[in-house]
This record gives structure tokens, C-alpha cells and sequence, in this order.
């Protein structure tokens, strides 16, 4: 006589995975969510430091960095202007300049208050200053 083959999943079956899933998940989700915004902070500072580092370029080439007024722009186009860079580099030292991860553009100044450059984002609540997790992302603080 032939056997007569069972195919899919009994109930209990189907209700031990779902517990294992709930059970990861009571795991996994605490510690994953609230990782946006800390993710964003560690993104806005890593640009921050390649704008530094093409600010530097442009020192190394010209003598002096843009000023607050050619602004970061002057990394990707040349600068008009006083001072006027005599050797720009063909091609700029950024493609372009990126906004933070909060889509804001980056407020750079030189001379500035905390070095000779200040490059900061204004992070989530878009507004100079603030505490915890609204405190802003410089070059002049880690």
C-alpha cells in the first residue's frame, strides 16, 4: 500500500515561528531604531571633514582659504573676488558641495570664531546651538 505524503505546515509548526520572530524582533528593533539620526550625525561629520580636507588643497594651492563670502562654493567653481586665487586648481577640489543629511547647505566661515575655518551643520533642528541630540556638527568639536 501506498503512503500518502503530508505537504505544507500544521498550525503548531506556523505558531513556533511566529514566536521566534516575535522573539528576535523584541531583540533586534530596540537596538536598530533611534540609529537614523545617529547615522545622520555620523554622516554630516565625515562631510564635514572632506570639506576640510579640500579646503586644505585650496590653501596649499593659493595661500589663504576662500573667504566667508566666496564661500564653500569657491571649492567647486573659482572664486571672483578678494583674495583671488593665482592657482586654482583646473577642475575645482570638490565636484560639488554637498548639503547635510538634513538637506541644509553647510555653513562655512573664515576667518572663524574656533580656528581658521568653521564648517557646521545645524543639524535636526536647523538652528545655531542646542543641546543632545540637536547640537550641532563642527569641524572644531567631535
Amino acid at each position: 500500500m501506498r503512503e500518502k505524503r503530508r505537504s505544507g505546515f500544521t498550525l503548531v509548526e506556523i505558531l513556533v515561528v511566529v514566536v521566534i520572530l516575535g522573539l528576535l524582533a523584541t531583540l533586534v528593533v530596540p537596538r536598530v531604531v533611534g540609529r537614523g539620526e545617529e547615522a545622520k550625525r555620523t554622516a554630516a561629520l565625515v562631510q564635514i571633514r572632506s570639506i576640510e580636507q579640500a579646503l586644505e588643497l585650496y590653501k596649499l594651492d593659493n595661500g589663504f582659504y576662500p573667504s566667508t563670502e566666496q564661500g564653500l562654493e569657491a571649492l567647486v567653481t573659482r572664486p571672483s573676488g578678494t583674495p583671488e586665487p593665482q592657482n586654482y586648481r583646473d577642475g575645482g577640489y570638490m565636484k560639488k558641495i554637498p548639503l547635510d543629511p538634513w538637506g541644509r547647505p553647510y555653513i562655512y566661515r573664515c576667518p572663524g570664531e574656533h580656528g581658521e575655518t568653521d564648517i557646521l551643520s545645524l543639524g535636526p533642528d536647523g538652528e545655531e546651538g542646542g543641546e543632545g541630540k540637536n547640537r550641532d556638527i563642527t569641524n572644531w568639536e567631535e
